[in-house]
């Protein structure tokens, strides 16, 4: 039997929650992702393999609002697992098509670059919960609950995180600043 007229395939509401939950942040997970490891197309793999686990899991997520910390604890998590396996053999590209502007990221460059840098060398305790803040826009409360941690505790260390990457930023050593540990 032959049909005529247009075919439209049926949607879930599942399936289209999903599809706002990727528009809306898609962009703060690569962010946040190539902060954590410096690499375009392994930014790129963390972030699909964040929203593959999304979509595995997406009844989990119980309120809208929740989206963006869950989404980047999914992807902090699978960042860790990258580094858990170190099966992962990556090749050092940027050497190579450094002088081609295709594939030049504007974060390699300029005060994106040397801030990408600084930030680089804080200390891993103090990098993390800046990084959350910063590019996941979440509060004191959240990343205090996301790291296990205290909120002064948290407070503290993004406090010291600052003067760090001010000192480092200014030419200074980050351990110098004000007797900091």
């Amino acid at each position: 039997m032959k049909r005529s007229g247009p075919v439209y395939l049926a949607v879930s509401s599942r399936q289209r929650q999903f599809e706002a939950l990727t528009r809306a942040h898609a962009g703060d997970l690569y962010r946040f992702a190539y902060w954590l490891c410096g690499q375009d197309a392994l930014a790129q793999d963390l972030v699909q393999e964040t929203l593959l686990r999304a979509w595995k899991s997406l009844d989990a997520l119980r309120e809208a609002e929740s989206a963006k910390p869950w989404l980047l604890t999914i992807l902090r998590r699978e960042h860790a697992r990258l580094h858990e396996r170190k099966a992962l053999d990556t090749v050092e590209l940027e050497d190579n098509l450094a002088e081609d502007a295709a594939w030049a990221s504007p974060e390699r460059h300029g005060d994106a670059a040397e801030l990408r840098e600084a930030m680089s060398r804080l200390p891993h305790k103090y990098r993390e919960p800046l990084l959350l803040q910063v590019l996941g826009g979440m509060s004191c409360d959240e990343i205090a609950a996301e790291l296990d941690q205290q909120p002064g505790t948290v407070m503290t260390q993004l406090f010291r995180a600052r003067q760090k990457l001010k000192s480092i930023l200014q030419g200074g050593r980050p351990e110098a600043q004000h007797g900091l540990p």
